[in-house]
């Protein structure tokens, strides 16, 4: 968790770098914003294949033995892949579930500006749209349960 705080100053001082760059909008701040993304999706590939590959502690040589025993019946990276997936899985439907309540939620607001009366089947359009983060939620509590 310490790692984690100790990059939180890395990433505003990118932020506040970026803020910079924008400012001049040449086309040298579009290359080095381009070679900073690069230089990012890299940094988060090595940390999947890193947390992919993890071995469990229980499965180290002076762990139980019963524990490693356990742990041989599942390959190494399983647990972690799921819970990857599981994060894959929440992120993913809440962004399209932000984009339908988005897209959504603005028509019902400009169809009730013109006819007030239509509120109720409007709301639930956009609770409709709602559902998928919620569909989301659900298949990541299924991927931890099989982690």
């Amino acid at each position: 968790m310490n790692l984690w705080l100790g990059i939180a100053p890395v990433v505003f001082i990118v932020a506040a770098g970026t803020l910079k760059l924008l400012g001049g909008r040449g086309r040298s701040a579009f290359r080095i914003l381009a070679a900073l993304n690069v230089v990012l999706v890299g940094g988060s590939l090595a940390l999947l294949a890193i947390a992919l590959a993890a071995v469990p502690a229980a499965a180290s040589p002076g762990g139980a033995p019963a524990l490693a025993a356990a742990a041989n019946d599942v390959p190494a990276g399983a647990g972690g892949s799921a819970l990857i997936a599981a994060a894959i899985a929440v992120a993913g439907a809440s962004i399209g579930a932000a984009f339908a309540v988005a897209y959504t939620g603005s028509a019902a607001l400009a169809a009730m500006s013109e006819r007030p009366e239509i509120f109720g089947r409007a709301m639930v359009v956009v609770g409709l749209a709602e559902g998928i983060a919620i569909y989301g939620l659900i298949v990541a509590i299924i991927l931890i349960g099989k982690a």
